[in-house]
């Protein structure tokens, strides 16, 4: 028989699970201290940092050449309209171009500042409708914090290039308990190459078309997936000379989705009469689909946003994808022929057992031929299958749930342009298990899971144009247990392994690169909870990031404990053999 009692854990970790949306009620998973120490102004800001490998300018590069593109403060902006200015392109833009040069690297970045008390706040940067950014601020100290974000946005150097909008929407509430505003400027930095290089890297796309909503609105441009059954869609046509297209995909996801991996299944909910508890299980899958047919999936890595969990393992080294939470992309070439007609065709998205709230938009990035008016295409073959199965055992507040999932999109298609008449195949590939255990009458939780992502496209003529395969490896570990529970006061004890494990491979006329990367994070603390605020606790963070890559090397090995960098090593040099110098595409 279930019982109808509910532990202390299950209620805090299954509503500590619940948000970071654009903004929300402040509830009792997010904890500030219980009194802010007084501010000392001799104390300096704590930086808060993601680690990512460094952005590099290319060899031979000139530059920066840096606009401010928009300076502002986000107090209370939740429900108001996006933070906006006027885009000019840079004058070195074209005056390079003039020159004979050719842009070589385009880095965005944000650099902020807050002090006193607040949440963590997604926000979204847009340039003419189409995303640049997607980020979660680091949540503040008395005496302050700072934090930076730099993306590499080269592959919108047709949006650089032409005037427009810029818009950042960052939904914060400021009252007399949460006081922290944000101070944020956005720069944009440019680099050029003097003459054409050899051999001349890969064009970037002729047009981005953002599949996201239109200003005016009181919100983000992202689309709100509210549930499963909820759809959101944009109505594009694509120009009649396109030979090659690429979806990039923007995901985040809050609320009561924020930690979906968590979910236990609706059944074991209903049975013990938890009515506050997010469910509909521990599997989610983002649907893309153009008109009637599953173009492609994302399967999210398990981004945790500065005050998930325990917001003192994340300071102030925070979790991996925070700062930059990572895209998809998606290659719908061989669906070309079918869009290429002059009539509007749809984009939509939707997620599975989604529950309140994804937030999520994507940008077109098209090929055109200039030679031609019109290019012609056909699909030749499509595939989408996909299962999922739930193994559910438990005993009131004590169970197991095993989640496993796989996913197959396949596609072939040709187009005929100036070019030639080129094949192109694009494949995904998706694994996923998930094991959720409660424990203890439900005090104790502990997550395993891992998803499996494989994908590739490759062109051909004849001869093999392009060939690019990444594959990915999402594993997760997380612990939650609470003890000593005193009225309203417990303990909280957490647990985190998370890690991306990244190899990419492409090869096309240009030559080869490959590359392998491995970010890892370590983490574990604990919290005194009284009410709904942090009245004591520590937290620790340790990382390992190695990259290797034909581009070359990049090593960092940090640790935090309680505000405080233990030590910091970093390297960017190739050890003998390190570095990859293949001539021919590598295997999986």
């Amino acid at each position: 028989m279930a019982s109808r009692t509910t532990s202390p854990c299950l209620i805090f970790l299954l509503a500590l699970l619940l948000p970071l949306a654009a903004v929300a009620v402040p509830r009792r998973h997010r904890f500030p201290s219980l009194q802010l120490a007084p501010v000392n102004a001799s104390e300096p800001p704590t930086t808060f940092f993601e680690v990512d490998r460094p952005i590099q300018p290319p060899r031979g590069s000139v530059g920066p050449c840096s606009a401010l593109l928009l300076s502002d403060s986000f107090g209370y902006t939740y429900g108001r309209p996006p933070a906006t200015a006027a885009y000019v392109p840079p004058e070195c833009l074209a005056a390079a171009r003039a020159r004979g040069g050719s842009l070589a690297l385009a880095v965005l970045e944000w650099s902020a500042d807050c002090r006193g008390r607040q949440f963590d706040r997604i926000f979204g940067v847009w340039l003419s409708g189409a995303e640049l950014l997607r980020s979660c601020t680091a949540e503040p100290r008395p005496d302050g914090i700072l934090w930076s974000v730099s993306r590499d946005v080269t592959r919108y150097a047709a949006l650089l290039s032409e005037p427009g909008e810029v818009a950042v929407y960052l939904g914060n509430i400021v009252d007399s308990t949460y006081t922290g505003v944000y101070h944020a400027n956005l720069t944009l930095h440019l680099y050029f190459h003097s003459t054409t290089p050899s051999p001349p890297p890969l064009p970037h796309a002729d047009l981005i078309l953002p599949i996201s909503r239109s200003l005016p609105l009181n919100d983000g441009q992202w689309f709100a997936i509210q549930n499963s059954a909820d759809v959101q869609s944009r109505k594009l046509a694509i120009p009649s000379n396109t030979y090659r297209a690429v979806l990039e995909v923007f995901v985040s996801f809050h609320s009561s989705d924020e930690f979906w991996y968590t979910n236990p299944p609706n059944e074991y909910i209903e049975a013990n009469n938890l009515s506050s508890v997010p469910g509909n299980g521990a599997f989610r899958e983002v649907i893309v689909k153009v008109d009637d047919n599953v173009v492609g999936a994302v399967w999210p890595f398990t981004v945790i946003y500065t005050g998930g969990v325990n917001p003192l393992l994340w300071r102030p080294i925070t979790g991996i994808g925070s700062f930059n939470l990572p895209t998809y992309d998606i290659d719908i070439t061989p669906f070309l022929g079918k869009l290429m007609d002059g009539k509007e065709h749809n984009f939509g998205f939707a997620v599975t057992n989604a529950l309140d709230m994804w937030y999520i938009d994507a940008n077109l990035h098209l090929w055109l031929d200039h030679k031609s008016k019109k290019t012609v295409g056909s699909l030749i073959s499509y595939d989408a299958t996909s299962s999922a199965n739930v193994d559910s055992q438990f005993s009131g507040l004590d169970g197991r749930f095993v989640t496993s999932a796989s996913r197959h999109v396949s596609a072939t298609g040709w187009v005929e342009s100036s070019h030639g008449k080129v094949m192109t195949t694009f494949y995904q590939r998706f694994s996923y298990k998930n094991s959720n255990v409660y424990s203890k009458n439900g005090s104790e939780q502990v997550v395993n899971q891992t998803i499996d992502a494989k994908s590739g496209v490759s062109t051909t003529n004849g001869a093999v144009l392009l060939s690019e395969e990444v594959h990915q490896v999402f594993p997760l570990y997380l612990f939650s247990g609470t003890s000593d529970e005193v009225g309203d006061e417990y303990s909280l004890v957490s647990a985190i392994k998370l890690s991306i494990n990244e190899k990419r491979g492409s090869g096309a006329e240009q030559g080869f690169s490959y590359s392998s990367l491995r970010n890892a994070q370590s983490a574990r603390g604990s919290m005194r909870v009284k009410g709904n605020l942090v009245t004591s606790g520590s937290g620790e963070n340790h990382q390992v990031y190695k990259y290797v890559g034909t581009d070359g090397c990049y090593s960092r090995d940090v640790s935090s404990k309680n505000y405080t960098i233990v030590f910091d090593h970093s390297d960017d040099s190739c050890l003998k053999g390190s570095q990859v110098k293949g001539s021919r595409f590598p295997s999986s």
